[in-house]
């Protein structure tokens, strides 16, 4: 199995392949339009620009599981995205990306890369860890998503080759996509 063989929804409700970004670097991320790390997508859409041209891309998939900081309905999330911070990356159907009603896709990914840990310089990183940890005392040891803007990097064969918490510096992020490119 590998990522292309994973169908999605668009916003606008057409399925599409995964298959259709063979031979790109992709990185695939759950977001959220009203959390305090909305503010990555400023640097994800620049990012998407610079280097779009050498077959990167980047796949947006909106999740209300975390906090319900992604309220609206897809096309309301499309506009504020696009009016807020002018996405012009595929921005997907609202998603599950944990439990039982997680997507397929997400379900794979957690699979290939689990979670690591946050970045203990990040200021967010104490809060998260307290926060997660009154829900469930043992989430460090599990796979699933923690929270918004968590990223996982694909390299041009589909493979599942790094994963990247919110808080991961954007710049440690882009640095590794431009090793891929």
């Amino acid at each position: 199995m590998s990522i292309y063989d994973f169908n999605v929804i668009t916003a606008n409700g057409e399925t599409v392949s995964l298959q259709n970004y063979k031979d790109k670097v992709i990185l695939i991320l759950n977001s959220a339009t009203q959390c305090g790390f909305t503010p990555q997508y400023d640097e994800l859409q620049d990012m998407y620009e610079k280097y779009e041209m050498s077959d990167f891309v980047i796949l947006d998939f909106p999740c209300n599981q975390f906090g319900n900081q992604a309220p609206g309905t897809n096309e309301e999330i499309v506009t504020f995205c696009d009016s807020r911070y002018g996405i012009s990356f595929p921005i997907f159907s609202k998603i599950e990306v944990n439990g039982e009603n997680a997507a397929p896709l997400y379900k794979y990914l957690t699979t290939q890369k689990g979670f690591e840990g946050f970045d203990e310089e990040h200021p967010l990183t104490a809060l998260l860890n307290s926060m997660l940890e009154r829900t469930d005392p043992d989430f460090r040891s599990k796979p699933d998503i923690k929270w918004n803007f968590t990223k996982f990097l694909i390299d041009r064969n589909g493979t599942v080759v790094e994963r990247f918490e919110p808080t991961t510096d954007m710049s440690l992020v882009e640095a590794r996509v431009k090793e891929l490119l």
